[in-house]
């Protein structure tokens, strides 16, 4: 019954020869086992736990070959060397943005009624349970989606598009390195990335009514050496240097665009629409929530910038907050503190200790021109 089975020929392979996967976390070197036939690449990695969609194969397969003693059949074992991909950006991806801008349409004739839009704690960049900036950006474009419908039907003469700070996750906003494993994107792709992300807003929302982008300083975003703030502010801050690129390009193409930043040596700055007045921080000027009511307060009492504001917006603490506070300078009306939700992946050291999350979005508030804002807001 045996007769006429031969066993398997026993393969003589080049003393040197060690099939295997080597992998440093970045850069790896493939070396597949004698093949008949040219194999999948992609396949051979995904089979050792190297997906093709995160990992990809740099330069040509090297080969080795020999002859089986007992047939005369040649093997061939392929080396190889991968690495973990890097998203390709396009870069600068801001500028091949503009190169899509087309030419706004003719705008409804508005009156007497603003949108301020609220972009908050993007932090591109920054990998949690949420997931990394791919998750972010596609969270970012549902909102900027509900936005546009909004103002498209809202007929505004004008929009406010406020930077609320943190919109990089950048790599030194604590004293420790926690950020450098987290980060999904360097401080370069980061910048970049949040710049197209915002120039996408601005091109969306200019063809209904002119738009004035403001931007404000931010503890992600700040000049920082081992946690500590280094130069002016209200220069020296990653969404401000974004701004000053908007700037730049928006101006260069004739969209119709205004800017805001702060003083130097202030973090935050108000403006005015009809009968309201602004003001616009990030938040991290206090340790918890409630510390940004008395921050206000104390600011006021110290006649800094904020004092003459009848709503003060912050971000930071990452979920949509809603206070009345005092009242008006002018006795008409109410004072109102607002907080805006995040649109990152969350927080899951915070999760964790506080046992709490909130949803993501960004936050919109309608303004009428002869009307105080009486505390009305739409999370999107």
């Amino acid at each position: 019954m045996l007769e006429n089975l031969e066993p398997v020929i026993k393969i003589s392979a080049p003393k040197d020869f060690r099939p295997g996967v080597t992998f440093d976390g970045s850069e790896g070197t493939a070396t597949t086992e004698g093949l008949a036939e040219l194999p999948n690449f992609d396949e051979f990695l995904l089979e050792r736990g190297y997906p093709p969609e995160e990992y990809e194969i740099v330069g040509t397969p090297r080969t080795s070959q020999w002859q089986q003693r007992e047939n005369g059949a040649w093997l061939t074992s392929y080396r190889f060397s991968f690495r973990k991909k890097v998203i390709h950006l396009d870069l600068p991806a801001l500028m091949a943005s503009a190169r899509r801008v087309k030419a706004p349409t003719v705008r409804v004739k508005a009156k007497d009624k603003a949108l301020i839009i609220c972009p908050a704690d993007f932090q591109i960049g920054k990998g949690a349970s949420g997931g990394g900036h791919e998750e972010t950006i596609a969270r970012v474009f549902a909102s900027y989606d509900r936005i546009e419908e909004q103002v498209k039907t809202g007929r505004y003469e004008h929009l406010w598009i406020l930077d609320m700070g943190d919109i990089i996750e950048g790599v030194m906003s604590k004293a420790n390195f926690e950020q450098l494993q987290s980060n999904t994107l360097s401080p370069m792709q980061q910048t970049d990335l949040a710049a197209s992300l915002m120039f996408e807003l601005i091109k969306r929302l200019s063809k209904y009514a002119p738009i004035t982008y403001g931007s404000i300083a931010s503890n992600h975003c700040q000049n920082r050496f081992m946690g500590q703030t280094v130069g002016k502010p209200g220069l020296d801050d990653w969404g401000i240097v974004i701004l000053q690129q908007l700037r730049r390009l928006t101006t260069e193409i004739g969209m119709d665009v205004s800017y805001l930043i702060p003083q130097p040596d202030d973090e935050g700055f108000a403006f005015q629409y009809g009968v309201n007045t602004i003001g616009v921080v990030h938040g991290h000027q206090a340790s918890r929530p409630a510390g940004v009511k008395k921050w206000w307060s104390d600011s006021s009492f110290g006649n800094q910038w904020v004092s003459p504001c009848d709503v003060l917006i912050s971000a930071h603490f990452h979920h949509l907050a809603l206070e009345e506070l005092g009242q008006r300078h002018d006795g008409n009306g109410s004072k109102f503190w607002v907080q805006c939700p995040t649109s990152d992946g969350g927080s899951d050291w915070y999760r964790r200790k506080a046992g709490v999350d909130s949803t993501t979005g960004i936050l919109t508030i309608e303004l009428d021109k002869h009307t105080p804002f009486s505390g009305s807001v739409t999370k999107h």
